[in-house]
């Protein structure tokens, strides 16, 4: 795959739509090979694949600095583990899988309150959806839990008096993850990987026709 193609709106929408259910990549693997970019294009092109590749790990070293900020000030570390939630609920498969956790769970208490979670059924024209295919988290639309994760975060940031403080933890990690992505050189596994998941993506499509 040739990642100088890839702008930055196909990036987001791939990492919005692929599994982040994965385990992160092994810590000797995250910190192997550093080498420095010869062009902006392979500094480009690696950013992107790292990015990807390793998106798990970013995720887990942000929340991991974020942390280490409040150390001392619980209700802040719960706000940025709601706001970590919040942009989870983002990504269409941890939606899902979350989703279908809390279903099953409830379904072990009360299997008439679990029917009414379910998702909403599309009408399907001619053998596809009549339209694009909406999230649904507890039998409402994700977006519900994402404000709701949002607003819960946003005041136990503002009574910690943490805001300024958790600015400055995020600005370091997004610092922290965007040097390891632009020196980290890509190995053979990322790529095979990618074209992996391109594949399984592909299929996923041709399936739902």
């Amino acid at each position: 795959m040739d990642w100088s193609n890839v702008t930055t709106e196909d990036l987001i929408e791939a990492l919005r739509e692929v599994d982040w259910s994965s385990p992160p990549r092994p810590v000797p693997e995250f910190f192997s090979r550093f080498t420095i970019p010869r062009s902006y294009s392979k500094w480009n092109s690696r950013l992107k694949c790292n990015l990807y590749y390793y998106r798990t790990n970013y995720f887990i070293m942000i929340v991991f600095i974020l942390g280490l900020g409040f150390f001392r000030k619980p209700l802040a570390i719960v706000a940025a583990l709601l706001t970590a939630l919040s942009i989870a609920f983002l990504n269409d498969s941890f939606a899902g899988t979350f989703n279908e956790k809390v279903t099953r769970t409830v379904r072990q208490f009360s299997p008439h309150l679990a029917a009414k979670m379910r998702p909403p059924l599309m009408p399907v024209i001619r053998g596809r959806p009549s339209s694009k295919r909406t999230i649904h988290m507890c039998g409402q639309p994700r977006w519900v839990f994402v404000l709701l994760s949002s607003a819960a975060s946003f005041i136990l940031w503002f009574v910690s008096s943490g805001l300024l403080s958790v600015l400055w933890a995020f600005a370091i990690g997004l610092l922290a993850t965007l040097i390891h992505a632009s020196f980290r050189t890509p190995n053979l596994k990322a790529r095979l990987n990618t074209f992996r998941e391109e594949f399984r993506a592909v299929w996923r499509n041709y399936s739902e026709l």
